[in-house]
């Protein structure tokens, strides 16, 4: 019964939304995501960060204990959109940037301006999963916040990730992921999960992350649940956490 429900009203909101999965089936819809996704992106991390700043801030409070022999932090955010995180980083902090869509790069760029603490070294047009621009080894931090959701294989990230990280390098993160199975929150996940994934450039409402994170190969994972306190319910299932090479 459950089943059949979640279908229909998959199938009416199908309907209501035609047009979107039409110009998805023609495959101009990635173009026009491409285009328009940096511009929302910048009102949507600005709202982000106001309901998550003291999350933010918990979370990479202890970055610069991870900083190299030089004191000095080389980190490497991937999915940077237009730089929400670069406030919470330490000063001095050299920063590398990874994103698929190269239109966040201007938007990148005045968020540099904003930030003069840090040392900006470069922006890579690529994803996740292939960062063969970035060496082994090669970086004291990785970060990673609300891209999970998107990426094409969560497995191959993560290794991707260990490949980048020093040895006793770690791993922030910070994701939207899946509620609980028997509550009406993950219901909902369900039925908007496929037009959602349309709208926001491949975004999974319904991926228990944590479990990608428990099976990779950390040799420290800390990671915790949070009900976040934003105005669509649909995201508020979080965790956030950091995972140690």
């Amino acid at each position: 019964m459950m089943t059949f429900l979640i279908f229909s009203l998959r199938l009416a909101i199908y309907i209501l939304t035609f047009p979107l999965h039409l110009l998805n089936f023609l495959g101009l819809w990635n173009w026009v995501n491409k285009k328009w996704l940096p511009y929302s992106m910048v009102q949507l991390a600005v709202a982000y960060n106001e309901k998550m700043t003291s999350k933010k801030q918990e979370l990479f409070s202890n970055l610069q204990k991870f900083a190299g022999p030089s004191g000095k932090l080389s980190l490497l955010e991937i999915g940077c959109g237009t730089g929400a995180n670069f406030e919470f980083y330490p000063p001095g902090c050299r920063v590398t940037c990874v994103d698929p869509n190269p239109n966040f790069e201007k938007f990148l760029i005045k968020s540099i301006a904003k930030n003069q603490h840090l040392q900006f070294e470069r922006f890579v047009v690529a994803a996740g999963e292939n960062m063969h621009q970035v060496d082994a080894g090669s970086m004291d931090v990785v970060v990673c916040t609300l891209v999970l959701c998107s990426v094409e294989n969560q497995e191959r990230i993560l290794q991707e990730v260990c490949r980048v990280l020093r040895p006793g390098g770690a791993f922030y993160f910070m994701e939207h992921v899946a509620a609980e199975r028997s509550t009406w929150d993950y219901f909902w996940q369900q039925v908007l999960d496929p037009t959602w994934n349309i709208l926001f450039d491949g975004c999974y409402l319904t991926r228990e992350s944590w479990k990608t994170l428990e099976r990779a190969s950390f040799s420290k994972l800390e990671l915790q649940h949070l009900h976040a306190p934003l105005s669509v319910k649909m995201v508020r299932p979080h965790i956030y956490g950091y995972a140690v090479k």
